[in-house]
């Protein structure tokens, strides 16, 4: 009796540890290095920062996995002088812009070199949360309210720590005042997170 209780429960206890040694959460944070491509914008990149939490999802038997994040993204740009006076009044803070995201990556990983490094690509979705400007100018709407990219990179594990570089680069155009200018984002990632 004792024994058919035992080989069920050691069982399911094997099958937890499997399962929970190839799924972990986490926290990171890190710099974005950032632009926003059109004729309205310098052609320089600016510094902005992200944090937020991740999951990693891990396929047994296999190199490859996938890794869930939400982040709060912060982009910088500046805008061109030439183009200034053509958006003074959708742009009243000056030449400094930042657009604030909530990002969500969904990332397919593949352990290259065992459990140490890992390539990272897929989509990333965002949604502007706020772009500088008060709540009375958000009602213009200079970008629209999402964004969708491509995302690709590298992260290294050192036990519980994680290390990642990566670029983004924007596929759709985020202007929503006219046609005549596309404006889209790109940029790299620097973090480190912490797998709890």
């Amino acid at each position: 009796m004792k024994t058919k209780l035992f080989l069920p429960l050691a069982a399911a206890l094997l099958l937890s540890n499997i399962v929970m040694a190839q799924f972990h959460l986490g926290i990171k944070a890190g710099a974005n290095v950032t632009k926003v491509d059109g004729k309205s914008f310098k052609d320089q990149f600016r510094y902005g920062y992200h944090l937020g939490g991740f999951a990693e999802i891990g396929f047994p038997g296999t190199k490859l996995g996938i890794q869930p994040e939400v982040l709060f993204n912060q982009y910088s740009t500046r805008l061109d002088s030439n183009y200034k006076e053509l958006y003074e009044n959708v742009f009243n803070s000056g030449q400094n812009v930042k657009l604030n995201y909530i990002s969500i990556p969904i990332l397919l990983n593949y352990k290259l070199i065992g459990n140490f490094l890992s390539l990272q690509a897929g989509p990333q979705f965002g949604i502007l949360i706020d772009n500088s400007r008060t709540l009375l100018q958000n009602g213009g709407d200079a970008f629209k309210k999402g964004d969708f990219a491509l995302v690709g990179g590298v992260q290294v594990k050192l036990a519980s720590m994680r290390v990642s570089g990566r670029y983004t680069v924007g596929l759709n155009n985020i202007s929503d005042i006219d046609n005549q200018d596309k404006w889209k984002n790109q940029g790299f990632q620097l973090s480190v997170g912490l797998a709890l």
